[in-house]
């Protein structure tokens, strides 16, 4: 189960079921999991931003990647930025071992200079060992971090490990093209880009040259039919899709709600039991939920997978 720098499609970014109580619903998992192959998805990212790694206990974030790795089909990518070194090290290579195909690293909201994030990528890859592949997280609307074409491409050729990177920079077109760009020309060497932010660029990054999405709007079976149409030369039935479900992709990207919509939207299709958060977290108000659901019948009259 491993993926490369040629890795395409969707890597769908798991949700982290949990019960009212706080707890993990591992029944959900399973179904998530199995949902998430079904709907076409080449792989699956867990304990990302969106599975609230940081709520979880160390041995509870290894239950859910055994449980996870031992149940997928596809290529199973961990998240495991942390704070310190030696709490990524030890999850990254109990990962590997449980058979997770490689982990995902974000860069930590402190770093501000060229130098800094490149150093510390150095010292991240150090960490987890030379030897495991990994996804480098580009996500600055969160982390507050802003990372050049430049900058990725030098953490690129000092780290052969890095196959892939996770782009959810906003705007962000022009560095998917520069990217490109630099491969085109020979200076840069090949990786696979897949695209975040809820999906909301998705109708154009292919265009720029992304290889696919890596994120978890409620229909990842929309995501990948929408790569499948890009693929196909099918550009108009691509952005008609696409535009049918704009409406709530655009809902979801609201800061400190995006999850409760998720799960909201997962909950009513079958998906998981609750949508329950670990605290802290901001859930949905009655009438935000009857916006959600409204937003859904709306787009049932397009594609009927959101007909429940």
């Amino acid at each position: 189960m491993n993926f490369g720098t040629d890795s395409k499609g969707v890597y769908a970014i798991a949700t982290t079921p949990f019960f009212t109580d706080g707890s993990i619903d591992f029944n959900s998992i399973d179904k998530l999991t199995d949902f998430y192959e079904d709907s076409g998805c080449t792989g699956i990212t867990i304990l990302g931003i969106m599975g609230e790694a940081p709520k979880m206990e160390q041995e509870e974030s290894r239950a859910i990647v055994k449980r996870v790795v031992s149940r997928a089909k596809v290529p199973i990518i961990v998240g495991v930025s942390a704070h310190g070194f030696a709490g990524m090290r030890s999850l990254a290579r109990e990962s590997m071992e449980m058979g997770a195909a490689g982990v995902m690293i974000a860069p930590p909201p402190a770093l501000r200079t060229d130098d800094q994030i490149v150093n510390y990528f150095g010292g991240a890859v150090e960490a987890v060992g030379r030897d495991v592949p990994w996804v480098l997280q580009d996500y600055p609307l969160t982390l507050t971090v802003v990372m050049s074409p430049s900058v990725i491409a030098k953490i690129m050729t000092n780290h052969p490990s890095c196959l892939m990177l996770k782009h959810e920079d906003w705007p962000g077109l022009e560095k998917i093209s520069k990217l490109r760009s630099l491969q085109t020309s020979g200076e840069l060497r090949k990786f696979s880009i897949l695209c975040g932010n809820g999906g909301m660029f998705l109708d154009f990054e292919p265009e720029r040259g992304a290889d696919g999405a890596m994120t978890g709007y409620g229909f990842p079976d929309m995501l990948t039919e929408l790569i499948r149409l890009f693929t196909d030369g099918k550009r108009d039935e691509a952005h008609d899709l696409f535009d049918a479900h704009l409406p709530l992709i655009r809902y979801e990207q609201q800061l400190g709600v995006g999850l409760a919509v998720r799960k909201h939207v997962l909950k009513r299709r079958g998906v998981i039991a609750d949508d329950a958060q670990r605290k802290p977290a901001q859930m949905l108000t009655p009438q935000a939920k009857a916006e959600v659901d409204y937003l859904l019948d709306r787009i049932s009259r397009h594609d009927e997978r959101a007909a429940f």
